[in-house]
């Protein structure tokens, strides 16, 4: 299974919603835990893409201030070459040294504009990246918080009524072995872990 964040997401709220009821109690569902998993596990593989389109960003950025830098020592450069030739020429002297001036002013300014747009550009398209992560995180944890309180539930009712857990008989003893579960992920302790 392959989408974007925002439709694994769908997906994922989609199959607790359409969820069977369980019986006497509209607010619990039963959902197949294996299709749930996966889909997390879809989502939680699409947000390091998330993060490599913000550093693209970040890239796109340093390179298009690069960019006009170099263009603004070109425009420098050419900007003294001209001077020294108009020095050159004694009669012309305060014109070159004016123009120098003045085509060395618009190359900052110029520069000055380039960097300013590229950084407004760049903030704006990392917060909008930071906003979608956040977001994306925040339907993570309900979606989990969801799936645990529906399995707290399928598994507390048996367990209330003093019934054996599911594959033992009433002595305790195992009949038949039972396939190997598979551990549940813990966002708080993946977040200590990369803290």
């Amino acid at each position: 299974m392959a989408g974007s964040i925002e439709e694994l997401l769908e997906l994922l709220y989609t199959e607790i919603e359409e969820a069977k009821n369980m019986p006497l109690n509209a607010d619990k569902c039963v959902v197949d835990r294996d299709r749930v998993l996966d889909m997390i596990d879809d989502v939680k593989a699409e947000i390091p893409v998330e993060v490599k389109r913000a550093q693209d960003l970040v890239a796109n950025r340093n390179d298009y201030i690069a960019s006009a830098k170099r263009e603004a020592d070109e425009i420098r450069d050419k900007a003294k070459d001209y001077a020294k030739e108009l020095l050159n020429k004694e009669s012309i002297v305060k014109e070159a040294e004016d123009r120098s001036s003045e085509i060395i002013a618009e190359a900052e300014d110029r520069s000055r504009m380039l960097k300013q747009a590229a950084g407004e550009y760049c903030e704006d398209a990392l917060r909008k990246a930071e906003e979608a992560v956040a977001g994306i995180y925040d339907e993570i944890k309900r979606a989990r918080a969801q799936f645990r309180s529906a399995i707290g539930s399928v598994s507390e009712p048996a367990q209330q009524q003093g019934q054996p857990p599911r594959g033992q008989n009433p002595r305790g003893q195992n009949p038949r072995p039972q396939p190997a579960r598979r551990p549940m992920y813990d966002a708080e302790a993946d977040e200590g872990i990369r803290d």
